[in-house]
């Protein structure tokens, strides 16, 4: 029942754009914050040091001051953010996601995050859907026959194109770059995936009409 809905759905384009959107979004995001870690830098600009123990400033410190861990976390999340951007490889990139911002949405239900649960619940959400979307594939990991579906607009090339564009500015500026940038960074982010959304519907309309 539940391939037959999923084979349904996967035949409607907008839907195809949409969760490939999806996973730039999210991708695009983890990326955004990794390379802070990668970099050896604390997430916050304020030392959580003198923070109270029980705060998720303090928290931060912690993980910052571990050195190694801290940069371990960075690079799982750019390894997983860029997998998933890839569109070709995102199913594990959204496997490998999974325990990533599980851990993540239970640390800020744990601390004082203020509003924070909600946007990483919807995170958390999210690639729920992009896993559940892949069902067909995935469901070999519980032994049962995959069922390969095509043909779908995330096999064309332009959308991997877009990815890295996306992926390789995001780390250029995060790498050569101090601060957050985080308004410009989105626009121009946009700007890409605007781009590839044009060129990709194009390609996909002269197909059809061929």
């Amino acid at each position: 029942m539940l391939n037959k809905i999923l084979i349904k759905f996967k035949e409607k384009v907008w839907l195809q754009i949409f969760i490939i959107y999806t996973r730039y979004l999210i991708g695009g995001a983890f990326i955004f914050a990794s390379i802070v870690k990668i970099k050896g830098m604390r997430f916050t600009a304020a030392n959580g040091e003198s923070a109270p123990i029980d705060s998720a400033l303090h928290f931060f410190e912690t993980l910052y001051q571990s050195g190694i861990y801290w940069k371990f976390l960075g690079l799982a999340q750019l390894l997983a953010g860029f997998l998933l951007m890839t569109q070709r490889f995102s199913k594990l990139g959204a496997a490998i996601f999974l325990p990533i911002l599980t851990n993540i949405f239970v640390i800020t239900i744990s601390y004082d995050f203020a509003g924070t649960p909600f946007i990483t619940g919807l995170m958390l959400f999210a690639n729920l859907l992009l896993l559940l979307w892949d069902w067909n594939e995935l469901k070999v990991l519980f032994n049962q026959k995959p069922q390969f579906i095509s043909p779908r607009l995330e096999n064309d090339k332009i959308w991997e194109w877009t990815g890295l564009a996306i992926f390789l500015y995001t780390l250029s500026m995060r790498v050569f770059q101090t601060g957050y940038n985080f308004f410009a960074w989105f626009v121009a982010c946009l700007s890409i995936g605007f781009i590839g959304l044009l060129l990709g519907l194009r390609k996909n309309k002269l197909a059809y009409q061929n």
